[in-house]
């Protein structure tokens, strides 16, 4: 199992835009489309990956708590397919169903939005407040596959809860860990 770390883009920066094709719907979505009242978080995830496969039920949860508050989600898969077909879009829309995603799983063919998002691994979380600037990049929690550690989504959902609030999000962040980005 590769361990490739966030690269823990500027806090800050504004959301890239994007137009991807929403493999649940089949239809082609937008930031701005799909921007919450709150906050964004933007996630690059992929199918086969066991770092992502071990917080699937945990980003579903968050996205069926947190939506009804204002936060959007939005899933990525930027792999390519053709190496990777476990990640092809018809199979992003089984996972999407079968994880229970309430949020479009969209699928980056070109990779123009993992390299906007300067993406390095999956899973790769972003939270990005009501004005889509960047206020959290990194990990889901400190749980991996092998440590034992709980899946809990702490350190994600400890950010959600300060942008809910008006807090400042702590700018102590650690990067995610996860397989890399499958590059064409």
């Amino acid at each position: 199992m590769a361990r490739t770390p966030s690269n823990m883009l500027p806090l800050g920066t504004s959301a890239p835009k994007f137009s991807l094709l929403d493999t649940v719907s089949n239809q082609q979505l937008h930031l701005d489309d799909l921007k919450g009242d709150k906050g964004t978080v933007i996630m690059f995830i992929c199918n086969h990956c066991p770092f992502v496969k071990h917080v699937n039920k945990a980003i579903a949860q968050l996205g069926k708590t947190y939506q009804k508050q204002g936060i959007s989600f939005v899933a990525i898969s930027s792999n390519d397919v053709e190496n990777y077909p476990q990640d092809a879009p018809h199979l992003m829309k089984l996972t999407a169903e079968e994880e229970d995603y309430t949020f479009p799983y969209l699928y980056d063919e070109d990779q123009t939005a993992a390299k906007a998002y300067d993406a390095a691994c999956t899973p790769d979380f972003y939270l990005f407040d009501d004005n889509l600037n960047l206020v959290y990049r990194g990990q889901l929690d400190d749980s991996r596959p092998g440590n034992e550690l709980p899946v809990t989504g702490k350190d994600l959902e400890d950010a959600i809860l300060a942008v809910l609030n008006d807090k400042l999000v702590s700018e102590i962040q650690k990067p995610s860990i996860g397989c890399n980005i499958k590059w064409k």
